[in-house]
C-alpha cells in the first residue's frame, strides 16, 4: 500500500470506529492536505490552512507560557467540535467531531489513529 492509501485507511477506520467523528483529515504542517475524509460541502484547502495556523498558535502559546510540548487544540463550537493532534514531526491529525461527542473516547480514538498516522509518516 502507499503513503496516502495507509492514511487514508487511518481516516476510514477512525470514522467507522468513532461514531462521534464526522470527518477527519491528515495535514502537513506547512497546511497542504495530505488525506482526508471531508464531507463534500468542506473545503480540504480551508481545512488544512486553518489546522495548520492554528497548530502554529498552538506550538506558540505553549512554548511561550512553559506548558511543554504541544499534544492537541481542542475548539468547541455550538455545532461540535474541532480536535486537532500533532501526528509525527510533520504531520497533523484533524477531526470534526459532533456536539454531544463523548471526549474521552473521541481524544482516546484519535489518540490512536494519530500514532497510526506518525508511524506512517516517519
Amino acid at each position: 500500500m502507499s503513503r496516502i492509501e495507509q492514511l487514508n485507511k487511518v481516516l476510514a477506520d477512525l470514522l467507522a470506529s468513532s461514531s462521534d467523528v464526522e470527518a477527519s483529515a491528515v495535514v502537513s504542517e506547512d497546511g497542504l492536505i495530505m488525506a482526508s475524509a471531508l464531507p463534500q460541502n468542506v473545503e480540504e484547502a480551508r481545512v488544512a490552512a486553518m489546522s495548520a495556523a492554528m497548530l502554529s498558535m498552538g506550538v506558540r502559546t505553549a512554548m511561550e507560557l512553559n506548558r511543554g510540548t504541544l499534544q492537541q487544540l481542542f475548539v468547541r463550537g455550538d455545532n461540535g467540535f474541532v480536535v486537532i493532534m500533532q501526528a509525527g514531526a510533520h504531520g497533523v491529525l484533524v477531526g470534526l467531531a459532533r456536539k454531544d461527542a463523548k471526549l474521552g473516547l473521541l481524544f482516546l480514538d484519535m489518540g490512536r489513529a494519530a500514532e497510526q498516522t506518525a508511524e506512517i509518516l516517519a
